[in-house]
């Protein structure tokens, strides 16, 4: 029995489980505890990410001296603050670890409900909906039968609501936090921002940084429902625990933002990729 043989089966009987609570909707309750329970195994990394970004805030009045000392160097500036992060062991990549992690997850859901067959056998999760939209189904159905404001389009209009109100706080918490956190700049001296140059790239990275969180509603929208469903339980509590874990840290807005919208725009190039692969097996075939 496959991976996705195995998984199938846990989905339907979860979904059991749940039919006298959920009714038809059970298999959509189902990936919801499922993606709980993999943010679950992942959230001791999620704490892992904060304890190492409560560190790396904790060095940059030392990192602003290495940017002083060195100017406008910046090969010398870089080693040298790698070397600071090996010497006080901390890693720059911790806070990635979290989104990477439930790649897998995620790509597991895609894949069953993207195909009509699993293990040579007709394919029974693609019988589920969550209300009236079928798990298997895309936005681009559900606008083609209804539309928008159409009993299937409504449920994807209750999702892009929740993504568009998770991605408007994550922007309101970054755009408080950069409020009381003066942007670094080359001289290394951020209480002097307005006279001294600022890094290059910086300021554009930094008005990028809080749209990141939007990208995930172009995900639900391209995405087999139930791995939106996935994305958009994720981002939910990956917005909650942040706000938990982050808090009282203004110098982690941009780590924050990136890392909610990581889930989004990760998923959503990542499906890109997957589809065009799918594509071209087709052809060649």
């Amino acid at each position: 029995m496959s991976v996705f043989s195995a998984f199938a089966d846990v989905v339907e009987h979860l979904a059991d489980l749940l039919q006298p609570l959920f009714h038809a909707s059970a298999a959509a309750a189902a990936i919801v505890l499922f993606t709980a329970f993999v943010r679950l195994l992942v959230h001791p990394l999620s704490r892992a990410a904060a304890r190492g970004q409560r560190a790396r805030a904790e060095l940059q009045p030392r990192i602003a001296e290495l940017r002083k000392k060195h100017g406008k160097d910046t090969e010398k500036l870089q080693k040298a603050i790698m070397e600071l992060h090996k010497e006080e062991k901390v890693s720059p990549l911790s806070g990635c670890l979290p989104s990477l992690c439930q790649v897998p997850a995620f790509f597991l859901l895609y894949h069953l409900f993207s195909n009509t067959t699993i293990g040579g056998e007709p394919n029974a999760l693609l019988g589920h909906s969550l209300l009236a939209a079928p798990l298997g189904d895309r936005w681009v159905d559900a606008l083609a039968h209804g539309g928008m404001f159409g009993a299937q389009g409504l449920v994807y209009v209750g999702l892009f609501a929740v993504v568009a109100a998770v991605a408007t706080f994550n922007y309101r918490r970054y755009r408080q936090q950069m409020a009381v956190m003066p942007l670094p700049t080359a001289g290394g001296d951020g209480q002097q921002a307005g006279s001294a140059q600022q890094i290059p790239g910086l300021g554009a990275m930094t008005k990028v940084m809080p749209l990141m969180s939007f990208l995930t509603l172009f995900t639900v929208a391209v995405v087999p429902l139930a791995a939106a469903l996935y994305v958009v339980t994720s981002t939910t509590w990956s917005a909650v625990e942040r706000a938990v874990l982050y808090r009282g840290m203004p110098g982690t807005a941009g780590a924050e933002t990136a890392g909610a919208g990581a889930a989004g725009g990760g998923s959503a190039k990542a499906v890109g990729a997957r589809a065009a692969s799918e594509k071209s097996l087709r052809s060649s075939t």
